[in-house]
């Protein structure tokens, strides 16, 4: 936010003034608007400022004054708490008696035992305010701020008693005051005095306040009990009572991913995990642990991508337990978030068995929401990266067919995104490939529109990336860009790990398309390498090719190919044959490029010094012969189309006019919409070029 902001200054009538530590590195760019200015310790004439201001213009001896600037090496907070020390060292001595003339401090009235840190600056003050020194202790254990009403509920004090104590508090200004009691908020001064009141507690007394607070809030304060568990978690867990704390701690994480909070959930959720180490081996264990594990893979997902290794490790666990626990449903929960976890990973053949087992399941106990959760797993799973797409059409057809929006709304908590929002998005991809571009556009539409309905931020951003990556198939450039540019903003808000390269890859598309190509190719391979260190490999096959397509747009054949080398390294490794259509199709391309740039070599020539496998020894027609065989046996006809017109563009160069005519008028005419698409305004301008000759 702070570096979005200081874009802005050149240009808007701003001066933005910001103070910070020494360790802090900033993340924005040196610019000429952005001044740095170093700020020294203070010297001795600011701390004598301070020093008077505190003693209301009483003057201190020059030794004691020394000594004050000495000690507190010109920290402003140490000036004003040592010079209070040495005032109230002082307090027992009569006026009369410790005031010389002209409003002097005599020498002989203070102590000379000044302390020498900050810490017993403040505790020597602590130890002088004797009266009121426990109930600055029991402040502090409530924390820096807190209510006067939840105070008086701890506080064994009558109501004048700790009204009056609290003023004292105030006056010699440890504690701030906003409003007043009962209504009043106090607010310690500076967190090192908060800090030492709390450690000058003896451990039992301060964990007999901290079970007395978690008591209090959890009887009489029922709001704050639902809307902040993780306070109560807190102090249940300073005062020892580990197995009353997880509870909450588990409570205060399915909280925060309520609020798409996730670092926080992964916070709270993993100091749950922490203490339940220590715990004993109480009957409930094993279902506290479960709770745990299970909240804790959505909010590691939006964190750290759905293939993370922590993510595994979740889920893993989750299924020992369930072994123990024997529950059906709950087995169901961790399942899910396995075949995502190893479906995003490229574990395809793993992901696949695991959504046919949850399919069984789901079936074998007919309940709606899990049948829901097994046609959505498989339609947007395994089969659909496997290129089965006309039987994915059908799952994700049953899942959304099953969805009520009242009922399973929750499903986002349950699983870490919505159910209805992520078959849209792989319907409307497989619309797209199957024929259909705009069916595809609604369904797209609908997921956007959707989304944004649920407020699920990560729901949202899976949304987004599905909307830009559809809009590069349709090869329509604003709209890829408008969407890239919500995902990537959406993604730096949020810590989206997953999200976030993908949208760069797409705005790299973007650039490219735009006529920046270098820039272009820079972006994607950021993206795609950036996707990949989330653990991630789902995908990549299609990024590849859009990336070996733009160095071909550069001129750079030979390294498109071998990018495509790349592509097929993962096809071959992961299963995935969603793109394997277009990857021959780009291999044709790439190689009629190249041999039109190398002189004596033409694009008919044999690959065989190329390093791309399988059609390292096929010719660039085999090459877009093979696309479109693959392209119809997943009845891709989008792929199909784009291939053919690659195909009947060779031939038109060979004088093959009526068998490149034939074959793309055959495809050409299956269409039934899209025609306002480039792939198919194209395939309709070659036509006409064929007919006319």
């Amino acid at each position: 936010m702070l570096t979005l902001l200081l874009d802005q200054v050149p240009t808007t009538r701003l001066l933005a003034l910001l103070t910070f530590r020494p360790e802090f590195t900033p993340p924005w760019r040196n610019r000429s608007h952005l001044s740095q200015i170093t700020l020294s310790r203070l010297g001795r004439p600011q701390v004598e400022t301070i020093v008077q201001n505190v003693t209301h213009g009483k003057t201190l001896p020059s030794e004691v004054l020394q000594q004050i600037v000495a000690k507190t090496d010109g920290v402003p907070l140490f000036v004003e708490e040592l010079t209070k020390t040495v005032l109230e060292s002082v307090e027992s001595v009569e006026s009369s008696e410790s005031v010389g003339s002209g409003g002097r401090l005599d020498r002989s009235a203070i102590s000379l035992g000044i302390p020498t840190t900050l810490q017993d600056a403040l505790m020597a003050r602590l130890d002088r305010l004797a009266p009121v020194k426990e109930l600055a202790q029991l402040g502090a254990t409530l924390g820096r701020e807190f209510s006067y009403e939840l105070l008086h509920a701890v506080s064994p004090l009558d109501e004048g008693s700790l009204q009056q104590r609290l003023r004292q508090l105030v006056e010699v200004e440890l504690l701030y005051q906003r409003g007043l009691p009962p209504q009043a908020t106090y607010l310690f001064k500076h967190a090192l005095i908060q800090d030492t009141a709390y450690q000058s507690l003896l451990k039992s007394k301060r964990q007999h306040y901290h079970q007395q607070i978690a008591q209090v809030l959890v009887e009489q304060f029922p709001e704050i009990k639902e809307t902040q568990p993780e306070l109560v978690a807190h102090h249940y867990t300073e005062a020892g009572l580990i197995e009353q704390a997880i509870p909450y701690w588990q409570k205060a994480g399915q909280g925060a991913v309520r609020r798409s909070a996730n670092v926080e959930a992964v916070n709270h959720l993993t100091r749950g995990l922490q203490l339940l180490e220590i715990l004993p081996d109480v009957p409930q264990r094993t279902q506290l642990e479960f709770g745990l594990q299970t909240a804790l893979g959505p909010a590691l997902m939006a964190t750290k991508g759905f293939a993370a290794p922590e993510v595994a490790s979740a889920y893993a666990r989750a299924r020992e337990l369930c072994q123990q626990v024997g529950d059906s449903p709950q087995l169901f929960l961790v399942l899910i978030g396995l075949v995502n976890y190893y479906n995003v990973r490229g574990e395809l053949q793993t992901g696949y068995k695991l959504g046919e087992q949850l399919l069984g399941m789901a079936q074998r106990l007919q309940d709606p929401a899990l049948l829901l959760e097994a046609h959505h797993v498989v339609g947007g799973g395994a089969m659909y990266f496997f290129g089965d797409l006309a039987s994915a059409w059908v799952h994700l057809q049953q899942a959304l067919a099953l969805y009520n929006p009242h009922q399973h709304r929750s499903h986002v908590f349950l699983y870490g995104h919505d159910p209805r929002v992520c078959c849209l998005c792989f319907e409307a991809h497989a619309l797209w490939r199957l024929g259909y571009p705009d069916q595809a556009l609604k369904s797209m539409q609908d997921a956007l529109t959707f989304a944004r309905e649920l407020g699920h931020p990560f729901s949202l951003g899976q949304a987004l990336t599905y909307a830009a990556g559809l809009h590069q198939h349709r090869r329509e450039v604003q709209a890829t860009h408008r969407w890239a540019a919500e995902l990537i903003e959406l993604s730096r808000e949020q810590g989206f790990l997953i999200w976030f390269p993908l949208g760069t890859a797409a705005q790299g598309w973007v650039l490219a398309e735009q006529g920046d190509v270098e820039e272009g190719i820079v972006r994607l391979r950021q993206g795609i390498d950036t996707y990949r260190a989330t653990q991630a490999e789902i995908g990549q096959p299609d990024r590849l090719c859009q990336l070996a397509a733009t160095y071909g747009k550069a001129g750079r054949a030979e390294e498109g190919l071998t990018v495509l080398a790349e592509a097929w390294e993962v096809v071959s490794r992961t299963g995935e044959r969603l793109g394997e259509a277009e990857l021959y199709r780009l291999a044709g391309e790439l190689s009629l490029r190249r041999g039109e740039r190398e002189k004596g070599r033409t694009g008919e020539e044999k690959l065989a010094h190329s390093p791309i496998h399988p059609f390292a020894h096929s010719s660039p027609e085999e090459c877009f012969q093979k696309a479109i065989e693959i392209a119809r046996r997943q009845s891709a006809k989008s792929l199909e189309l784009r291939a053919t017109v690659s195909l009947a563009r060779l031939w038109q160069q060979q004088g093959k006019h009526h068998e490149a005519r034939d074959t793309l008028s055959e495809i050409y005419g299956w269409f039934t919409e899209g025609f306002d698409t480039k792939d198919l305004q194209e395939a309709k301008a070659l036509l006409e070029e064929l007919e006319n000759i």
